[in-house]
């Protein structure tokens, strides 16, 4: 007996060495999600990539600019950019960027914890709220890789304001179905934890109150409309009455808030266009593998620019969709309708405040607006495939299949176009997102900044610049003085030496390179004093008339002179002025003034000496030819 355990006992020890290792033990205890999570990994190694491909765009700059001008305090965080008010992204970014300056990244790194922090948190839900199932993979399928999405893993202001309104989104979403199912209220304090979370970061989270009353009326209760409205209501007052007045409070502080007015449509066709954009162009195509072909659009991202006849081909799977699902559950009609609605509340609220602006003929086709569409419709997808789990699914037999599709050819035929169809998804999926990477890696600031680096590296000591515009392209005009160059480069490592008033001056050209400076704009009329031109004596005015009256701003001013004597003096410009140093015999300056007026008035602080001029141009610095 001792000799048989002897023999038998290494044979056990063996057994238990080449068992299943916890990896193991995890991945068959549900294969599911075992699947479901390396599609998130998978999704968010992709999306990395393509981020790590592209760079910093307009709005970044501006944000890193001002981030580095400002104090971190409750005026700092409580302000509005461009009408959101964000105080945890901008906490984030102003931590962010005196980090990591223009490195690129730990800002791709951030975006993909948010991406996969999003992924886990939407799996969970859908695990949850769903019958479960393999079929769980295919509403976490259409929100991962929805080519809809990829502006907010790749351009980190647009990540910012997006990732956590998702996030919360998904989380309140998860403790309020919880909070219906079981009443408790613990679970209704978390919802509105996760509210308050969403809207420290974008006002659009006020949304998530709405849908969560959406989501009951329409997959929690039964019955008509108008009676699942009043059940919905009376059943869960607490809730609404809890989300109304954070909700209302919120306002109340946001509106007290400094904003710019809100760009209002300024007729009904606009409104009309927006929406067939909206919801022709972007959304359907979207969520079926679109938009297959974007726009440049600079530095920022593409926008969508979907094939006409895959747009009407991805509308048709649509609405074949939507048709069988709820011929084979009733039910699956109230999922559509709740993404109907809650589309409808989205392009509700931009049509109200984005349409009259400048980007206004361009909102229907950004697809970071519709970022949290992609994750209600991925939800509604599930529940008009799935059903919602624990519930009563007995209308799943309502639809009687006709006897021909019993038929095991007509079934092969049905496989075979399903696969077709999901096939044809993928691959537009994938044609989808490497179009959006080709747009994405072109990225003039990138150029123009490395440029300038090596420029200033190389410059010699006692270069300096005045101030003046990056190319457009770099930054657009509408975000002036952001868009200045002084702005511009404060998180670079190399910044120039911007001054007020200089001999020789440099700026950089459209490419980044240094040049010296020249001015254009507008010139004096030329002066009647022979070999003078306009004469500035000593101890008096000297009126010198514009070739045009000058609207107020900030220029900058050549002025070529000669001078019998080192002097200084005074350079008006209606009710601005500068003191300036001349030198003795033919010089010139270049100086700022910020002023209007149709003359130029020189005053020469020295008595008896005389300056001669017949070159002052006013107007904007260039490189000089």
């Amino acid at each position: 007996m001792p000799e048989a355990e002897a023999v038998t006992r290494p044979d056990t020890v063996v057994a238990e060495d080449d068992g299943p290792g916890l990896f193991g033990r995890w991945l068959r205890a549900d294969r599911v999600r075992a699947v479901a999570f390396a599609l998130i990994v998978v999704s968010v190694a992709w999306r990395a990539g393509l981020a790590a491909r592209g760079w910093f765009s307009q709005d970044e700059f501006v944000i890193a600019a001002q981030v580095l001008d400002a104090r971190l305090d409750a005026d700092f965080l409580l302000r509005t950019f461009n009408n959101h008010l964000m105080p945890g992204g901008l906490l984030a970014a102003w931590l962010m960027v005196r980090a990591a300056g223009f490195v690129t990244w730990p800002w791709v790194l951030m975006l993909a914890v948010g991406q996969a922090a999003v992924g886990i948190a939407f799996y969970r839900l859908l695990r949850d709220l769903l019958r479960p199932g393999w079929g769980l993979l295919i509403p976490l399928c259409i929100f991962l890789f929805s080519p809809l999405t990829l502006e907010v893993s790749s351009l980190w202001l647009v990540g910012l304001l997006v990732l956590p309104v998702q996030l919360a989104l998904v989380l309140a979403v998860a403790a309020h179905v919880r909070y219906v199912r079981t009443g408790r209220l613990r679970h209704l304090a978390v919802v509105a934890v996760w509210v308050v979370f969403g809207l420290l970061f974008d006002t659009k989270a006020l949304l998530i109150v709405p849908l969560l009353f959406l989501l009951t009326v329409f997959l929690f209760t039964r019955g008509a409309p108008w009676r699942s409205v009043v059940r919905a209501a009376r059943r869960h007052w607490p809730a609404w009455l809890v989300l109304t007045v954070l909700s209302g409070a919120y306002l109340a502080f946001y509106l007290t808030r400094p904003a710019r007015a809100l760009d209002r449509p300024t007729s009904v066709g606009q409104v009309l266009t927006f929406l067939g954009d909206l919801v022709g162009q972007t959304v359907v195509p979207g969520l079926l593998g679109g938009p297959w072909r974007w726009t440049y659009a600079g530095d920022g991202p593409p926008l969508v620019d979907p094939y006409d006849i895959a747009k009407w081909l991805s509308w048709a799977v649509l609405a074949t969709l939507v048709v069988v699902t709820v011929r084979r559950r009733p039910s699956a009609g109230r999922a559509w309708l709740l993404l109907a609605c809650y589309l409808g509340l989205v392009a509700a609220l931009f049509a109200v405040t984005r349409l009259g602006g400048v980007l206004g003929p361009l909102v229907g086709v950004i697809p970071r607006y519709v970022a949290d569409v992609v994750l209600v419709a991925a939800i509604c997808a599930g529940a008009a495939l799935l059903g919602i789990r624990d519930t009563d699914e007995g209308d799943v037999s309502a639809w009687p299949v006709p006897t021909v599709l019993r038929e095991p050819g007509a079934f092969a035929v049905g496989l075979v176009s399903m696969i077709a169809v999901l096939a044809t998804i993928a691959v537009g999926t994938l044609w989808s997102t490497a179009r959006f990477g080709d747009n994405w890696s072109t990225k003039h600031g990138r150029e123009y900044l490395e440029t300038a680096q090596a420029e200033l590296a190389a410059a010699p000591p006692g270069t300096v610049f005045l101030d003046t515009i990056v190319p457009d392209r770099v930054v657009a005009g509408y975000f002036w003085p952001d868009n200045l160059q002084s702005h511009f480069f404060r998180p670079a490592d190399r910044r120039p030496v911007f001054v007020k008033q200089a001999e020789r001056p440099s700026t950089f050209d459209e490419n980044g390179r240094i040049r010296p400076a020249a001015v254009e704009g507008w010139k004096i009329v030329p002066g009647s004093v022979p070999n003078c031109g306009h004469l500035a004596e000593g101890g008096r005015t000297t009126t010198i008339p514009m070739e045009r009256s000058l609207e107020e701003w900030p220029y900058v001013v050549q002025f070529g002179y000669f001078s019998e004597e080192a002097t200084t003096a005074i350079i008006r410009l209606g009710d601005a002025t500068r003191e300036i140093t001349l030198k003795n015999g033919l010089n010139e300056v270049f100086f700022l003034l910020k002023g209007a007026g149709h003359a130029i008035e020189i005053t020469v602080r020295t008595p008896g000496v005389a300056v001669c001029t017949n070159l002052i141009t006013v107007g904007r610095v260039v490189p000089a030819p």
